[in-house]
């Protein structure tokens, strides 16, 4: 989070220079700070050109040893990005480093997620992302070739970010303003014509009064769904609710629960419930008549004559050649129907477990749905990226079938078609010809290219998104591919760790107008730059989107929160912003408000106290200030506005009666 200059520390330590750690540095280096780095081997390879130029200190060594941390200024750098590929190296240069300088941000790359929660617990100030897996909804989204360019969950709600391109039969065409479109669950973000250029930078280069028309594209943040969960009940509401089922909990609701299992189950399960039926009456009489005939045995004595009789121990009590003791005929035979019934009934139970077993083996042993025939998309790779991919277009209801090597487990990812061995033999089996879209996302870049030209001369119509690393491969692979989306993992993933290093919580990530777009959570300190702000300043200001805004940790988060919030130390702000937003954050360069609004009148008492309430509101200066200006009309506001936010000022004065206009400063 964003600092006053005189607390902050603009030193960074990057350890590990392998393709994520120079994207790191390249990144970080955009927010004009310094950076060191130090890296084990003596010789690495430079993928980002003039790498070494952009390094401000070099060191070559263990960064697991204190004294080359310290070296490196461990001391005096407020974030260290560990994003060596041996995790092992990371977690143990991260305790070095909490030890050395106690105040010092941990950014470290870890797929253990189990271990980073505690570790985040243990060190504290530490966060830990998977560098190859946070792209992951990026390439599913590619291969949609869809409205839809970005997709995840906040406070257990799904937001989805769409592009409409909008027809002459859309109904917004014509009838809706662009102020209009933003609900309790949407906002746009971008707007532009179809022969207009659309701006790279920010998300308000848009006029909220701006009629939607025919051949707009418009890209907007929307709430889709809630995400289901089951809900928890408290003590003492479950004691409650069970004081108002426990009396319904009679013969009748019993009889109808065996009557619906006994229409419903199968053959065998039929009997097995019967035969329990009649064993328990066996054994419950048994005993009874036992424990009455033989006055002399205990309770306890005459269940366990019962229980042996029950399971086949007929010959333990009778079988000498003499009777060991003198019983009743009628017993005696009782007691051989109770151990015949009791051989009866274990056949039956081990028929009934052998049934489960074998269904339950067929179950694990479930072939694989069947290949699609077309419009399906076609995943090569199914590593730890390609299974997450794989679940987000399940998620998705996308139709799909896994290429791999080798075979998985059959546990992974059972629920998908899967072809397995050569890829030049396996795609000759996967419809390709047919297929919506391809995703490659071996570890093999340049076998990634293979079969992307491969596919290309099967289906020219297919949709092509391909995993890279090297960003000279980048360069080379979209010239020979000029129609596929080419993405570099390390690329989108150092944009998150660089955000999280200036102590911002990295949610998620997303590509938007070929840009990454990081989903970023502040938590509201007195030495914020964004403490005591408008969420309009904020918003138009720095460049970034508000979508979620918490007061305290007890009060319930809004979605898409009104522009009239001020924020305050302990508020926990969630927004959309792009790498240029975070550093405008950071250094707090905020866009200066250019645009005022003339009041020239109101036609009533009301209309006065209600507008006076309103410019207090919306502009963020004092009632008292508001009500003076509103006493000594026609008048204009004192507090610059951002074009935004004046010109819902007007609108709301214009609602409440009060005649106002859009005034530039000069």
């Amino acid at each position: 989070m964003g600092e006053s200059s005189t607390n902050r520390k603009d030193s960074f330590l990057v350890c590990g220079l392998g393709s994520l750690g120079q994207y790191c540095v390249s990144v970080l280096k955009e927010f004009a700070v310094t950076v060191n780095a130090i890296e084990a081997s003596q010789a690495p390879i430079w993928e980002i050109p003039d790498l070494t130029d952009l390094v401000d200190c070099l060191l070559i060594g263990d960064c697991r040893q204190p004294k080359l941390l310290e070296q490196a200024g461990i001391r005096d750098c407020r974030a260290i990005l560990l994003v060596t590929s041996d995790e092992r190296v990371n977690i143990a240069a991260a305790f070095a480093a909490r030890s050395l300088n106690p105040n010092i941000r941990l950014v470290v790359r870890s797929a253990q997620e189990n271990l980073n929660e505690l570790l985040g617990h243990q060190l504290g100030n530490f966060i830990a992302f998977e560098a190859t897996q946070l792209p992951a909804p990026s390439f599913a989204l590619a291969a949609l070739d869809s409205e839809t360019q970005g997709l995840f969950t906040l406070e257990k709600q799904r937001l989805r970010i769409t592009t409409t391109h909008i027809q002459p039969d859309h109904h917004w065409c014509d009838l809706r303003l662009l102020y209009e479109l933003n609900t309790p669950n949407r906002r746009v973000l971008r707007h532009f014509r179809a022969t207009v250029l659309p701006p790279a930078n920010s998300f308000y280069q848009w006029d909220p009064d701006t009629r939607v028309q025919a051949g707009d594209t418009i890209t907007y943040i929307e709430a889709t769904e809630a995400i289901a969960t089951t809900p928890v009940l408290s003590h003492r509401r479950r004691g409650a609710l069970w004081q108002e089922l426990s009396p319904a909990l009679v013969w009748q609701s019993l009889r109808q629960t065996l009557h619906q299992f006994w229409r419903e189950g199968t053959q065998t399960q039929r009997v097995a419930l019967l035969s329990s039926f009649v064993m328990l009456s066996l054994f419950v009489s048994g005993a009874a008549l036992y424990k009455l005939q033989y006055s002399e045995l205990t309770l306890q004595e005459a269940l366990n004559v019962s229980l042996v009789l029950v399971i086949g121990g007929f010959d333990n009590l009778f079988g000498d050649l003499k009777l060991p003791f003198a019983i009743p005929w009628w017993l005696h035979l009782f007691s051989v129907g109770m151990t015949v019934a009791g051989t009866i009934f274990i056949g039956i139970l081990y028929a009934t477990l052998t049934e489960r077993v074998l269904a339950s083996r067929f179950q694990f042993l479930k072939r694989r749905p069947p290949i699609p025939k077309a419009d399906h998309v076609v995943l090569v790779g199914l590593g730890r990226v390609g299974q997450r991919i794989a679940t987000l277009l399940q998620d998705l209801k996308q139709p799909l079938v896994g290429v791999h090597a080798i075979a998985l487990d059959p546990g992974v990812l059972p629920q998908i078609p899967l072809v397995t061995g050569n890829f030049r033999d396996t795609l000759m089996r996967v419809n390709l010809a047919t297929a919506k879209s391809m995703v490659i996302v071996t570890d093999d870049e340049v076998a990634n290219l293979e079969i992307a030209l491969m596919a290309q001369a099967a289906n020219p119509n297919c949709n092509l998104v391909v995993r890279v690393f090297d960003p000279a491969f980048t360069e080379h692979v979209a010239q020979l591919l000029p129609a596929a989306r080419v993405m570099g993992a390390y690329a989108l993933s150092a944009a998150a760790f660089a955000g999280a290093a200036f102590g911002e919580n990295i949610l998620s990530l997303f590509r938007l107008n070929d840009r990454t777009t990081l989903v970023t959570e502040y938590q509201i300190e007195p030495t914020d730059t964004l403490n005591g702000c408008l969420l309009a300043e904020i918003a138009y200001g720095y460049g970034v989107v508000p979508i979620l805004h918490q007061k305290g940790d007890h009060e319930p988060a809004r979605l898409m929160p009104s522009d009239d919030i001020r924020l305050r130390v302990g508020d926990r702000l969630v927004v959309l912003a792009t790498l240029s937003g975070l550093q405008r954050v950071e250094r707090g360069i905020s866009k200066a408000p250019r645009w005022q609004v003339q009041v020239e009148k109101a036609v009533s008492e009301e209309a006065v106290f209600a507008g006076a309430g309103a410019i207090a509101r919306i502009s963020g200066c004092s009632i008292g200030t508001a009500r003076e200006l509103m006493s000594h009309l026609p008048a204009v506001t004192p507090t610059l506005l951002h074009k935004h936010q004046a010109q819902r000022l007007v609108r709301e004065l214009n609602k409440l009666q009060v005649l106002a206009s859009l005034l530039r400063a000069s």
